[in-house]
This record gives C-alpha cells, structure tokens and sequence, in this order.
C-alpha cells in the first residue's frame, strides 16, 4: 500500500508506455440483484446437479495471489467467511483447480493440508472445484461442498463443468454489452457526466496493496488510520453484487493489457454506498506480466445512471423462469419459459395449474412443499407433448415462488446413452467371461473389456498356493514387478491379503495412501509405475479363489458407484476363474498323460536315426490323439508308426494310448502289416461307433533298402532322396481304423542309402485356411529348401519343418505328431547267406559256414554257441518242416544268425520231462542267445537268433 500525504501513485516502470487505446466504461450490476441472483441461480444449479451441500463462486485476477469469494449458495455464514479469501498457493481445491487447470477433488478427511485446511470445517465429504477458463489462464473456480461419500463420477464432474462454462459466459457478457464496439463503453447504460473529481487510484495485485492517497479516501468516505490499504479489505467494501464483473473487468483489462473503465459500489463509514468509477490502463513488466492496474477513481453518486439492466437480462436467460405468488398465481415469465413450456396463451396472471396443466401434474405436492417449508427443491420431469427432459428448480422467495426450466434432454440422453453403452459393455464382459477357457483367457477378458470400462491402465489375476502368491497373468505390469511379486508369502504382501484372505475390497486412491497404510511396501508404487489400486477378492462358491487387481496410471477416488460396480463384477471374474482352474488342471493332467503315453526318447537303431516332434493345439483346444513311436524288428528291420485319433479330449488320449500300446505289441509278435491292421481295426470297432483312428506303418529293411508301408487313412510320408529329391509315394486308399473293411493293402518302394522318410499328423499340413493338399505342398517345398541348404540331420530338419509349417503353434486348432527318419543300409560284407539242403547232411555244412565266417570277421569268440544254436535250428528243421532252407549270418550291433524255411509251422517252447527225449532245443537256443523269435515271410517262416558281441566288436 502506498498511502502518502501527496498526491499521485507511484509511477509506471520506465520501460512501460501507456497503452493507446480508447479506454472504456463497464457499469456493472448497478440497478438491483438481477445479474447477482443469475450467478446464484447457477450455484444452485450446480449443488441441485451434484446433489451437494452447497457452493462457492471465487473470483481473481491474473498475477495476484488471492481468490476472492464472490458468491455462494446453500453455506452457512460462518463457513463463507473462512473460504471468503484463499491464496493461489494453498492445497485447496478452489486453488488447485486454478493452479492445475483441471478439476480437483478433496475428502474432507483429507489429511494435512489436502481436501479442507484446519480452520476451515467443512461439514460435507469433500469439495469438487471446476476452474473457469480464460485466455492465458483460469480467472477463477466453481466449487460444490459434495454430500455423497467418495469422489464424484466423470458424468457429475462433467455436468458441474458445464455450470462453469454458463459462469464464465455469464462474466463475459457482464464485461461487455451489444454496441460497445460502436460507442467505445462496456457497460449498460449511456456515458456519465457531471461534476466528478478525478483522484489517482490503482490495485497491485502482486503485493494485494490498493495504491492511493488521502484524496482516494476522502472520496471513499475513508478514514486513513482505520483503513490497511490490503485489496482483501477493498473486496468487502465493494457492494456484492458488483464484485463479481468487477473482478471479472480488471482480468479482462489484465489479460489484455488494455484500458479499463469501472463502475461500482462501495460502502463507507457511514455504512452508506457510493457509486465510484476507475478509469485507467494495467501496467506490464519487462517479461511481458501485468501486475498492476493504476488510473483514476471518481464519485458518480449524484450522476444519473443507466436503467436497470435485470429486465434485460431476465429475459435474455436461456432457462426459464417463472414467478409466483403464494396463490400460485404467475407473476412474471420470460420468453425462454414460454418456449419450454409451450403454453396454451400468455402466462402472466394465470393460475400456475392451469397455465400448465399436464407439466407439474405429478410434482404438486412437491411444490407446495417447497413453498410451505421455504426450501429450494429440484426435480427433472418429462414435457409430456414431445418426450423433452426439463430439470425444474423451486426456490422459495417473501413473495411466493420462482421456477427456473432448464431443458436437460441432451444431458438426459447423453446419460442413457452412457448407461446403455456401459450396459453393452457389461454384457460384452459377462459373454465373454462364460467364454473363457483357460485362466489366460480370464485374465485376457479382463484386460479388454474391464480395463477400458473403469479407465484402468493394468490388470493382474493372482491365486493363493501353498500360502504364496502366484499369478494366472498380468497386463500392463512391468516384468520386473511380477517377478519379484511372483511366489512371496501372502502374509508379506498385506493389500493383496486382505482380498484373499478376508475376502474383503481394498481401494486405494493413490500412492500416498498406499505408503501410509503399508509402510512396509513403500516401494511398491515406484516399482509397479501405479498411482491407484482396486484389489477385488474373487469368491467363488462361498470360497476364495483368488485377487483381481485394477490399477491407474494416476490418483483415482474411486466412487461408490464404481465400488459396488466392481465389487459385483468381481463375482463374474471369481465364477469364470473357478471353471478356468478347474479346466486347466484337467487340461494339464490330460497334456501329462498325453505325453506319458509318448516315447519318451527314441531308440538307437543302426537302421535309421530319427527325431520327433509332438506339438499340442493351442491354448483353450483340448488334447488330441496323435502319436508316433519307432520300433526295432528282428534282423535290424524297423517299424516307423504315426496316428491319429480322431476328436480332441481325455477319451481320446487314453485311446491313443491304448492303439500305441496295441501296435507295439502286435509288431513285437512280427505281425504283417496287413494282419496288424486287421487286428488294430477290430480294437477300434470295440471301442464304439464314434472312435476312429488313422495310421500309418512303414518297416524298413536295411539288408535290402525296401520299405512296406500300411496306410489307413493317413497321409503318405514323404520321402526325400539323397539329391534333395521330395515326393510323396502312391499309397493305397485304406479307410480309417473303425470304418475300413479288411483287406488293407501295402506298397513297398525303394530306399536309396540316407534317404529320409518324413511321417506327420494333419496338424502339420492342414488348417482353416489351407487344404490339405496345399499343406503337402508346403512341406515337400520346405524339404527340398532346408535339405539343399546343408540341413540333413532329423533333429534340424524337425526344427525347420516346426517353424516353417506351424509359426504359431499357440493358435492352432489341432495337435501334430512329426518323425524324421534317416536311412542307413546293412553293408554287404557284414552279411552272408548259405542255402541248404533238407536232409541230416545240413547241419554239419551249417556249422562248417558259421566256423569260416565268425574267424572271417574276427569273431572265434561266437563260434561254439553259434554253432550249436544253427545246428539246433537245423535239426529241427530237417525233422519238422520242409524246404528251401536259407541260413543268413548278419554282423551289426549284435550278431544275427536267420533261418529260413517253407512251413509256416512256428516253434514252441514248451517245458520237457525229465523222461522226454526231446523238446529242449528251444530251450538250448533261449539259454545260448540274448533274445530269440520267428516271423513269417511270403513262402513260410524265419526263426532268428541274436547275441552280443564281444566287448572288443
């Protein structure tokens, strides 16, 4: 304050000219209340919207340091004088708001210097606060004193928004009136003249110091001694209607860097108000930031003044307003009641009743209340001519009643609109919730349809075992962060306990708020990157079954809607989470036997090396029926198998299961292919009529490179030669294993040395989009491509094939079994073959061919069992069967000695008496041999023998 006893202000800094505009008058709310009772309408309107307590107007100007109340509505006296002035700086939601630019809202538990300051009580939950916008910054708040425990809903944030933007529009217009671009003056009313005196005057907002000296206060009616010189002291002087354009003006002049000419009241000593004008321009510093207002202030009291302007603004209102007596007679109405209303004639003078007679049929008596107890109510009712939404306000007054009419049809259906949109979503969620498989598929669900409908940014799905917390999965979490969640106690984890354990919600709006509760944790919030949690308990059946979690990115308050919204969706998630479990536990058991049934490795055979594959369908498929197995025959033959039944589940894996079995143990008895085939497909017709099965079976011998292949209904391998040449053979079109009629016929082909043999499962070459053929053609491409670029080995090829067939195995809708097989043929000097003859001479030129081989190969070691068991062998043959009689001698692994012959009669080992001259020759032959059995061939039989080398071979 610069109070001295010369005259003049302090002068404008050196760098700053005054501005060259015109400067202009602004008389504002000079005659009567009308402009005021407008800006409380609003407040009403904004506490009937929020259903609050009340509300509060604050108003400054740019670059100073307070807010000044200059309007409220619905708070006790008390209460408006320790929110009648507010610094910039203080942690209140009026001043954060205009700090911020945003809505802010507080509890009025807040602790510290949050929601409501100490010394400031506040008897509601909390106090929402919307910024009024302006250029270059808010100029002020709207705050609501809220009733409803916790924080207000975007929609209820959104409507008081729209209040706010009525306030500012209605500040707008009080600064400025039609004509003022023509005549130079903003205010309402013609210019002033008279005899006035002109004294120097100005506010610096920066330092809240009125500038002026004691000529200034004569004119106020001041006393020096009594008056501090605060702008806080000038506001209450001011007339309170006038304070809020008049705050609004000097902004306006602020922003701009203009001139300015106001018009107001203000009280003296005496308690009377004089009418005073302030003329003047802001001044600026250096960086371009006005601080202060100076010019010259003048007594208009005896001046004539402008004509009341209430008129003109009553009827300029957009909502309308009515006005009754205490008969319910209208008193006044203005032409926006006469549009929304749409009566039969002119209100003025009629009965309330009767001027509209179906509107307020439903609402009497709540008028009548309103006027009997002197309370303002409001209600929104439906015009019944056109189905328009009108939100009525009843505000009782000395001469009966005053209704305003606002048409909410838009906000009404905007509001439908939102609720059948959350409706649809809801709906959407529990659809696909009842969809859900797999607990990935719960917590996906969550993630896409939870998240976007509560505006959470992540989402986490935990379950308790073992007393650790374990987590089915997240979103929108840092790895780290679910790591180091990931098996800890639940004891050492308290906000996710309290829902699996105690089944109860936990709500935490922000970092702060976690830290107080859990100290132990203060590091979370940093760790996970969340602002807010919402950890759901999932109950299920009267019993836990896990924590769902919702995250912010930032602080949330969560409302009551929200939390019981979240409290009953958490039901759905804990019902479709149970059911996922349960699934996956089956789907895991069915996958473990799955693989059990499997081989679990390969043999290592010296007639082929290969490798396999066994992928399942993808997550939420149950388990197939594919299978595969290698299996060594007698003579260093192999059997290669591959199948598949037919269907996906538990039933169809045990089946598999069992068919592998069968086929292992069919091959163990040298079955012919087409015999096996008979006998697997009278196991499958056992099974009943909706079990099928493919197969496919190729024995391979490596003495003379062929290999007979069984198909029913299976694909055909695919052979690679050694030049990269791929094809896949003709096979005959056996149908599946309980649909095929015997016979099953076998095509045998030529195996050059290291060719491969490629058997798979549908899976591998076949989906919804692309044909079975198609595929085929994919995978001999493949193989020609990965075989001419050095990848020959089974195990690569198998990799290749796998990533070249099945790029994302996780989406596939069936399971595949693959084998590669690599060829290797008998070399011709380990193998020797005699034939002879069928009478007792035989056996002596068997043992003579046996003795002069083994020394041949190094093998004197072999020779004495060797030739007892051929010239056992031989011996029988010649007693019991008939001929030609072939004897072969096969150097491998072990040491293989055949005998052929033409009766398909096979031996038997029974147990001999001690009287019986016979019967132990198979005995001899099983005590002298490693393992021993005979097959049948095209012209009658062959018993085999086996024995181990000596450790030297």
């Amino acid at each position: 304050m610069s109070l001295d006893d010369g005259a003049g202000t302090e002068a404008p800094p050196v760098d700053t000219e005054p501005p060259t505009v015109r400067p202009s008058t602004a008389a504002v709310g000079v005659n009567g209340p009308g402009g005021y009772e407008l800006l409380r309408l609003g407040l009403e309107q904004a506490v009937a919207v929020l259903g609050g307590l009340g509300s509060m107007l604050h108003l400054g100007v740019l670059g100073s340091g307070s807010l000044y109340l200059v309007a409220s509505s619905g708070l006790p006296g008390a209460l408006v004088r320790e929110w009648a002035e507010i610094g910039r700086g203080e942690q209140v939601p009026a001043a954060r708001a205009v700090r911020e630019s945003t809505a802010v809202w507080m509890p009025a538990d807040a602790p510290g210097d949050a929601g409501v300051v100490p010394g400031r009580p506040c008897r509601g939950t909390g106090i929402l606060s919307v910024p009024l916008t302006a250029p270059g910054g808010p100029q002020g708040a709207v705050s609501v004193v809220t009733s409803a425990p916790g924080e207000p809903g975007i929609e209820a944030q959104r409507l008081l928004g729209a209040v706010t933007e009525w306030a500012t529009d209605w500040l707008r217009r009080c600064t400025a009136v039609p004509g003022a671009a023509d005549t130079g003056w903003y205010g309402y009313g013609e210019s002033l003249t008279g005899p006035e005196v002109m004294v120097p005057w100005g506010w610096d907002f920066t330092d809240g110091v009125v500038l002026g000296d004691r000529s200034a206060l004569g004119i106020l009616g001041l006393d020096q001694g009594t008056f501090d010189g605060r702008i806080g002291t000038w506001r209450r002087l001011v007339h309170p209607w006038d304070l809020p354009p008049l705050l609004a003006r000097m902004d306006e002049a602020i922003r701009a860097r203009s001139a300015y000419s106001l018009e107001y009241r203000q009280r003296g000593q005496d308690g009377s108000f004089r009418r005073l004008e302030a003329c003047g321009y802001a001044l600026t510093q250096p960086d371009g930031t006005s601080v202060r207002l100076i010019g010259t202030l003048r007594d208009i009291t005896g001046t004539g003044l402008a004509p009341s302007s209430v008129s003109r603004a009553l009827l300029n209102m957009s909502d309308g307003l009515l006005a009754v007596d205490r008969g319910w007679r209208i008193t006044f109405a203005n032409p926006a009641a006469e549009r929304l209303l749409d009566p039969s004639g002119p209100l003025p003078g009629r009965l309330l009743w009767e001027a509209v007679p179906d509107l307020l049929d439903s609402r009497v008596d709540t008028c009548r209340r309103a006027l009997d107890d002197g309370r303002p109510v409001a209600f929104d009712l439906r015009r019944p001519t056109d189905g328009r939404w009108l939100h009525v306000r009843l505000v009782p007054v000395p001469e009966g009643l005053t209704l305003s009419f606002t048409d909410v049809t838009r906000v009404r259906r905007l509001e439908d609109q939102q609720d059948a949109e959350r409706t649809a979503r809801i709906a959407e969620l529990t659809r696909a919730l009842a969809s859900a498989v797999t607990g990935r598929d719960v917590v996906d669900v969550v993630d896409a349809y939870m998240l976007p409908l509560f505006g959470a940014d992540g989402v986490g799905v935990w379950v308790q075992e073992n007393e650790r917390i374990f987590a089915v999965g997240t979103s929108g979490y840092p790895a780290e962060f679910v790591r180091r969640i990931e098996g800890i106690r639940v004891e050492d984890t308290p906000p996710v306990a309290q829902a699996l354990i105690d089944c109860v919600p936990n709500f935490i709006p922000s970092a702060e708020e976690f830290i107080r509760r859990y100290p132990a944790m203060a590091d979370t919030p940093a760790a996970d990157g969340k602002k807010a949690w919402a950890m759901l308990p999932l109950v299920a059946s009267g019993r836990s079954v896990g924590c769902c979690t919702l995250s912010y990115k930032r602080p949330h308050a969560f409302t009551q809607e929200e939390r019981t919204l979240l409290t009953a969706l958490s039901g759905l998630v804990a019902h479709a989470l149970e059911r996922a479990r349960l699934y996956d536990a089956e789907h895991g058991r069915a996958q473990e036997l799955q693989r059990g049934l499997l081989p679990r490795t390969l043999p290592s055979l010296a007639a082929v090396t290969a490798a396999a594959r066994y992928l399942p369908a993808g997550e939420g498929m149950e388990v197939g029926g594919d299978w595969y197995d290698v299996i060594p025959l007698s003579a260093d033959r192999v059997a290669l198998v591959i199948g598949d039944v037919m269907g996906h589940g538990l039933s169809e894996a045990v089946t598999m299961g069992r068919l592998r079995t069968a086929v292992r143990t069919l091959a163990d008895l040298e079955l012919p292919p087409e015999e096996m085939f008979i006998h697997l497909n009278e196991r499958v017709n056992g099974l009943g009529d909706d079990f099928y099965a493919t197969c496919l079976y190729a024995v391979f011998d490596p003495t003379s490179g062929l290999c007979s292949l069984t198909t029913a209904g299976h694909p055909p391998p695919a052979v690679v030669h050694p030049d990269g040449t791929a094809y896949f053979p003709d096979l005959p079109l056996n149908p599946p294993l309980g649909a095929a009629t015997p016979p099953f016929d076998t095509t045998v082909i030529q195996l050059p040395e290291d060719s491969l043999l490629v058997l798979y499962t549908d899976g591998l070459v076949e989906s919804p989009d692309r044909a079975l053929d198609q595929g085929m053609g994919h995978l001999a491409q493949t193989l020609r491509t990965v075989y001419r670029n050095g990848a020959t080995d089974p195990e690569s090829l198998c990799d290749a094939l796998v990533a070249a067939l099945l790029p994302d195995p996780q989406r596939a809708l069936d399971d595949t079994a693959l084998l590669v097989a690599r060829t290797h043929a008998s070399a011709p000097a380990d193998l020797a073959c005699w034939s002879l003859p069928t009478d007792p001479k035989a056996a002596g030129q068997a043992r003579h061919h046996i003795h002069d081989q083994l020394d041949a190969w190094d093998l004197q070691e072999l020779a004495m069992p060797t030739e007892l068991i051929v010239s056992e062998l031989v011996g029988n043959v010649v007693r019991h069967a008939k001929g030609p009689v072939m004897l072969r001698l096969l150097r491998s692994r072990t040491l293989i000695c055949e005998l052929a012959d033409g009766s398909a009669t096979m031996p038997r080992i029974r147990r001999a008496s001690d009287m019986d001259e016979g019967g132990r020759g198979l005995q001899l032959i099983a005590a002298l041999t490693d393992r021993w059995g005979a097959r049948y061939t095209p012209s009658g039989k062959c018993i085999w023998t086996e024995q181990s080398l000596p450790v030297a071979h």
